[in-house]
């Protein structure tokens, strides 16, 4: 099968999320201008520079009560700050209650049933006892062609590691299992890992 995406592609779902897979899921805190908390998860989301360290992640939708975009954007232009949230299996509905689209001045850590602790170089909330949170400065908001489609970029100034997830000197993800997102409605979690050495080792 081929298709062009401007043509369609015939199918009952759209396969484009489900080539596109495992991603990683961005738990992206922010908080507003007068102080309210906003918590919602992307899958358009990943590292892209080790020095130093700097992240990003797509918002690809709008809300009615924000300007062509959705809370997580409106308050990162408005504050210039993030947290990014790793997202273990033990968390998961957690994480699924905070993708509903709430009103702009709903606590999604209330609605999921999650505490918020306080960010150590950022006036930001993250999610007490993520397996790891990355507090971030924005750099920059790109848009991208078609509706509501913007990027932000952001240097990672602090990071949590939970102690349990440190064995011998390394982050071990197998002791939180983190969750990925598939196509579709589907989700996947990491278990199992295991090293191929590189030619240039």
């Amino acid at each position: 099968m081929f298709y062009r995406p401007e043509e369609g592609h015939g199918l009952p779902h759209n396969p484009f999320n489900a080539i596109i897979t495992p991603r990683p899921i961005g738990w992206i805190s922010t908080r507003d201008a007068d102080g309210i908390n906003n918590l919602a998860p992307y899958s358009f989301f990943n590292g892209v520079a080790y020095d130093p360290p700097q992240v990003m992640f797509a918002s690809t939708g709008a809300k009615d009560d924000q300007e062509n975009t959705k809370d997580s954007v409106a308050n990162i232009e408005a504050t210039g700050v993030f947290c990014v949230n790793i997202v273990e299996y033990a968390k998961r509905d957690a994480m699924n209650a905070s993708s509903a689209t709430l009103s702009r001045e709903a606590d999604e850590f209330s609605h999921a049933g999650l505490i918020p602790d306080d960010c150590n170089t950022i006036p930001c909330a993250r999610v007490s006892g993520a397996p790891a949170a990355l507090e971030c400065r924005l750099t920059q908001i790109v848009t991208l062609p078609g509706a509501s489609n913007r990027v932000v970029f952001g240097e990672v100034v602090g990071i949590h590691l939970r102690d349990d997830c440190l064995r011998d000197g390394k982050f071990d993800v197998t002791t939180f299992q983190p969750l990925a997102r598939l196509g579709y409605r589907d989700y996947s979690v990491v278990r199992d890992v295991f090293p191929l050495a590189r030619p240039d080792d």
